[in-house]
Parts: C-alpha cells; structure tokens; sequence
C-alpha cells in the first residue's frame, strides 16, 4: 500500500506530544486544504482537532450539494469515513499499519443547504484488528443532521 507523498503523519512518539489541533495540521496537508487528490480535498474537509478517542473537522456545504439544493448524503459519510480512518490511525503506528473503512452506515436527519457541517467522531471499540466509530454530523447552529458508524480494519503497511 502507498501512502500519500505528502502525508508526513506522526510518529507515536510524536503524536503523544502534540495537541489534537496540531495532529489536525498534519492531515490538512503543507498547504492547508488537504491532500492533493484526495476525495477528503475534493470535498473541502478540513480537520480540526485529531486524538486517540475523539476527533472532528469541518465541510463545507458548497459544492457538496445533491440535485435538490441540499447537502448530498455522500458527502456526510464521505465525511464521517475520513474521521474514522484517520482516528483510527493516530490508534495505531503507521509506520507499519493503516486503517481503512470497511463498513458505513448512516442516516440523515435533517437538510442543511448552506454555510458548513462539522462532523465529530467517537472511538466506540478498539480491537488488534477492527475499530469501531460513531460519528455525528451537525450544522452551523449545532442540530443534529446525520449520525453514521463506520468499521475500520487495520492492514499492514511497508514490511
């Protein structure tokens, strides 16, 4: 597996130095606006604050609309599977291993059709091999939009 050229994630040694808003800086790549040619960059995500157990970031509403005028429902899990794969690689060495989302389920509460959502994902089980994430999406004023659980398994990387 390749890893992205820009992305210089932390060590653990590292990571249990620095504050979650600095793991954040990691993942929003050298320029600020994320990983070039990631579907994360394409969509605006931008993280806000990274650790072990909680982890959230914020998007934009748009260029992320459906047909209909309102946030599209991909792009919510799209946004709750970034927080959970990334949550759980601060939960591991990524020297020697990642994690990818391998199962996501959501539902979709309530419409938003401008300004941004943050997304805050909350590590529900940490296994050798699996992790588990719930996440909550809301808008601007705070309101609850979609709720999503996203499964995360760990591969090898490297070695």
């Amino acid at each position: 597996m390749t890893l992205h050229p820009d992305l210089n994630f932390p060590s653990p040694e590292e990571l249990a130095r620095l504050t979650p808003e600095q793991v954040a800086a990691f993942m929003n790549g050298p320029q600020g606006g994320g990983l070039s040619g990631t579907l994360g960059a394409r969509l605006g995500i931008n993280f806000i604050a990274i650790a072990r157990e909680r982890l959230s970031a914020q998007m934009p509403v748009e260029g992320n609309l459906q047909p209909a005028g309102r946030l599209h429902g991909g792009a919510n899990l799209a946004l709750a599977e970034e927080l959970a794969s990334v949550g759980s690689w601060v939960n591991l060495d990524p020297r020697r291993q990642v994690a990818v989302g391998v199962d996501l389920s959501g539902t979709h509460v309530r419409g938003v059709s401008g300004g941004f959502v943050t997304g805050e994902a909350t590590l529900a089980y940490r296994g050798r091999s699996v992790l588990v994430w719930t996440v909550e999406i809301r808008d601007e004023r705070g309101r609850l939009t979609s709720m999503a659980r996203c499964t995360c398994n760990v591969v090898s990387v490297g070695n």
